[in-house]
């Protein structure tokens, strides 16, 4: 996803750290300690429970040829969630009651994990047919229902 289209929807701090980030890695070296204690800072525990889904690599990039990109995330509870970083939104309840409803946080730990994924260059790839990326954002619709 492009720095452009994160600085849309997050604030300018958190669109500089996660830029600061992408450099290091880009470096290849490890990020910084001090952009860590921001990320904390930033996000609480939140941050660490990204940082943890990254290290699993349990993000993972579905494409369609069409371009269509959506993000699937192995939570820590074993449930697959799907994320849409290009309108800023996860399908976990954390993302509905956290983060729209009551406002308290920027980003859930799903949307925080996608976003960290990306400047470390560490998420899973994954193409699909269009019709099997349809299924898929089907298929999250259905478990939302039940």
């Amino acid at each position: 996803m492009a720095v452009a289209a994160r600085a849309l929807m997050l604030p300018a701090v958190v669109e500089e750290l996660l830029s600061e980030m992408a450099a290091a890695a880009r470096d290849g070296a490890p990020i910084p300690d001090e952009h860590l204690l921001s990320l904390k800072f930033v996000f609480g525990s939140s941050a660490v429970q990204a940082l943890d889904l990254v290290d699993r690599q349990s993000v993972t990039l579905i494409s369609s040829p069409s371009g269509r990109r959506v993000y699937q995330v192995l939570g820590s509870s074993g449930r697959t969630y799907v994320c849409l970083a290009s309108c800023h939104y996860c399908s976990c309840p954390a993302f509905a009651f956290s983060v729209l409803r009551k406002g308290d946080s920027l980003l859930c730990k799903h949307l925080l994990a996608v976003y960290l994924s990306q400047v470390m260059r560490t998420c899973q790839q994954l193409s699909v047919s269009d019709k099997q990326l349809t299924d898929v954002l089907l298929m999250e619709k259905t478990q939302e229902a039940s």
